[in-house]
């Protein structure tokens, strides 16, 4: 990959974001649509993190970091508004988290 300016670091904005509701979008193996607290509004994101949990019900509550200012996609017919950022390891995505609980919203430094 190329190198970037610091500056262009500086356009993304990323933030906590805490689950509020989670589930499988339909006629998809890997799609899941979140609704994230992201402090001080809500923003649906669809990610292809379901072969990272056997439950979408149990990403609720989990604080993951969110680029917020990606443009809007569709995928399977639900607007994603974000990206949650992940570990590509091999086939499955590895999600992370802050290794304590801070207020959704906070950004990513």
């Amino acid at each position: 990959m190329e190198q970037i300016e610091f500056e262009d670091f500086k356009k993304l904005d990323i933030r906590i974001g805490r689950v509020i509701s989670a589930e499988k979008v339909p006629d998809s193996d890997k799609l899941i649509k979140l609704l994230l607290d992201i402090g001080d509004h809500q923003r649906q994101v669809v990610a292809g993190i379901a072969g990272v949990v056997v439950d979408a019900n149990d990403l609720v509550g989990r604080e993951m970091p969110v680029l917020i200012n990606l443009k809007p996609r569709t995928l399977r017919g639900e607007e994603s508004n974000g990206m949650i950022l992940a570990v590509n390891f091999g086939e499955v995505p590895v999600l992370f988290s802050p290794d304590k609980e801070v207020p959704p919203g906070s950004p990513v430094t």
